[in-house]
């Protein structure tokens, strides 16, 4: 290895460690003042705590029903993202093996549909929600988030692209049917792309906002991002609560996507050089 490129080596080094101290900062600025009293917070909100205060995590368990707001968004995580994957796998492969203009022209109206901005559709999703009695409703909630299939359909279509159509034609002539091929051969050859989808949308659902909190309004019915948001006062901010709810909140999706990221890229490389 030449000079050259172990200066270059160090110096990319050096900006690949500087930027992940800038993004680890935030993380590391809530999780410490988690541990310490409101006073230590204030006036060392960057050092390290001088004990482990442990109330903040007490108080926050005793007072807000953590469990129920997890279990809601765990069901509507679950359910979204499998009415996502299913929806969005299934329109891919129906356009895979029907080529026809009908398909092709629907196509083009999901990719306008895909364009438009969710935050100007929200009144008159409002309307028809109220109208179908799906408002402040879980299940309310997981079709409003179906939605997020068209993200899915482009994905997987541009990865089920790269299977061979051979198999499939293969398949019909010993006497699969159309569902059984879909089921049976292309969703087991799709599965790299699949779990990064589902990666993809299960952050998305957990952590968002906008959605719940347009959506729903009973107490019963809240999510975890929502709880977070109770610590916020018109007129001051429980910084304690507000921060102890956000790591709790954000724990469980940090360690599935630390625990899938092997799975993202996989699927995401396997399916830029297949074919």
């Amino acid at each position: 290895m030449s000079r050259h490129q172990s200066l270059t080596r160090v110096a990319l080094s050096i900006a690949m460690i500087a930027l992940a101290v800038i993004m680890g900062l935030p993380f590391y600025y809530i999780i410490v003042n988690t541990l310490k009293t409101q006073q230590e917070a204030g006036n060392l909100p960057l050092g390290l705590p001088s004990q482990l205060f442990l109330d903040n995590y007490i108080s926050v368990f005793r007072t807000v029903p953590i469990l129920r707001s997890a279990l809601n968004t765990l069901y509507v995580t679950a359910a979204s993202v499998f009415l996502m994957l299913l929806i969005g796998s299934m329109a891919a492969y129906g356009m895979i093996t029907r080529r026809t203009g009908l398909n092709r022209l629907f196509g083009a109206a999901l990719l306008l549909a895909f364009m438009v901005p969710f935050q100007s559709t929200l009144i008159p999703l409002y309307q028809m929600l109220a109208r179908v009695h799906l408002v402040d409703s879980l299940n309310g909630l997981v079709v409003m988030y179906s939605a997020g299939s068209i993200f899915c359909y482009f994905l997987i279509l541009g990865y089920m692209r790269t299977v061979p159509f051979e198999i499939i034609e293969a398949a019909r002539i010993d006497g699969c049917g159309t569902f059984g091929i879909y089921w049976r051969i292309v969703l087991p050859l799709i599965r790299p792309i699949l779990i990064t989808v589902g990666v993809f949308q299960t952050m998305w659902v957990w952590n968002d906002f906008i959605t719940p909190t347009v959506f729903l309004s009973s107490p019963t019915n809240k999510t975890l991002v929502l709880q977070v948001y109770s610590a916020v006062g018109q007129f001051a901010i429980n910084w304690p609560a507000f921060m102890t709810l956000t790591v709790i909140v954000l724990f469980p999706v940090v360690v599935f996507f630390i625990a899938m990221q092997k799975h993202i890229v996989n699927g995401l490389v396997s399916g830029s050089i297949k074919g």
